[in-house]
Protein backbone atom coordinates (compact mmCIF):
# COMPACT_ATOMS: atom_id res chain seq x y z
CA UNK A 1 0.00 0.00 0.00
CA UNK A 2 1.24 3.24 -0.82
CA UNK A 3 2.08 5.61 1.90
CA UNK A 4 0.07 8.81 2.27
CA UNK A 5 0.95 12.12 3.79
CA UNK A 6 -1.54 14.51 5.22
CA UNK A 7 -0.33 18.34 5.27
CA UNK A 8 -1.03 19.68 9.14
CA UNK A 9 1.00 23.06 9.20
CA UNK A 10 -2.15 25.23 9.29
CA UNK A 11 -5.90 24.99 10.53
CA UNK A 12 -6.94 24.87 6.99
CA UNK A 13 -4.60 21.76 5.75
CA UNK A 14 -6.43 20.21 9.47
CA UNK A 15 -9.53 21.02 8.13
CA UNK A 16 -9.07 19.54 4.61
CA UNK A 17 -7.26 16.58 5.83
CA UNK A 18 -10.29 16.11 8.21
CA UNK A 19 -12.67 16.05 5.47
CA UNK A 20 -10.36 13.14 3.47
CA UNK A 21 -10.13 10.90 6.57
CA UNK A 22 -14.02 11.31 6.58
CA UNK A 23 -14.80 10.84 3.08
CA UNK A 24 -12.13 7.81 3.41
CA UNK A 25 -13.88 6.34 6.17
CA UNK A 26 -17.52 6.67 4.17
CA UNK A 27 -16.09 4.84 1.06
CA UNK A 28 -14.51 2.34 3.27
CA UNK A 29 -11.14 2.78 2.07
CA UNK A 30 -9.88 3.57 5.98
CA UNK A 31 -10.77 1.40 8.86
CA UNK A 32 -13.00 4.04 11.64
CA UNK A 33 -9.97 2.91 14.23
CA UNK A 34 -7.26 4.24 12.16
CA UNK A 35 -9.51 7.33 11.48
CA UNK A 36 -9.85 7.95 15.04
CA UNK A 37 -6.66 7.78 15.67
CA UNK A 38 -5.55 11.06 12.87
CA UNK A 39 -8.13 12.65 13.91
CA UNK A 40 -6.70 13.01 17.65
CA UNK A 41 -4.03 13.39 16.11
CA UNK A 42 -5.50 16.52 14.23
CA UNK A 43 -6.77 17.81 17.65
CA UNK A 44 -3.43 17.85 18.79
CA UNK A 45 -2.26 19.57 16.31
CA UNK A 46 -4.71 22.25 15.78
CA UNK A 47 -4.41 22.89 19.68
CA UNK A 48 -0.42 23.70 18.80
CA UNK A 49 -1.19 25.80 16.38
CA UNK A 50 -3.62 28.02 18.21
CA UNK A 51 -1.27 28.04 21.32
CA UNK A 52 1.77 29.10 18.67
CA UNK A 53 -0.56 31.52 17.42
CA UNK A 54 -1.63 32.72 21.21
CA UNK A 55 1.77 33.45 21.88
CA UNK A 56 3.04 35.25 18.98
CA UNK A 57 0.07 37.48 19.93
CA UNK A 58 0.67 37.97 22.97
CA UNK A 59 4.22 38.52 22.06
CA UNK A 60 3.07 41.42 19.70
CA UNK A 61 1.15 43.26 22.20
CA UNK A 62 3.73 43.13 25.14
CA UNK A 63 5.91 44.97 22.34
CA UNK A 64 3.41 47.27 21.46
CA UNK A 65 3.36 48.05 25.17
CA UNK A 66 6.95 48.43 25.57
CA UNK A 67 6.98 50.61 22.55
CA UNK A 68 4.47 52.94 24.16
CA UNK A 69 6.22 53.36 27.27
Amino acid sequence: MAKRRLKLSTPLEVRRALSKVANMVLNNELDPRAANTIILACNAVLSAIRTDEQERRLCELEKMIEEKY
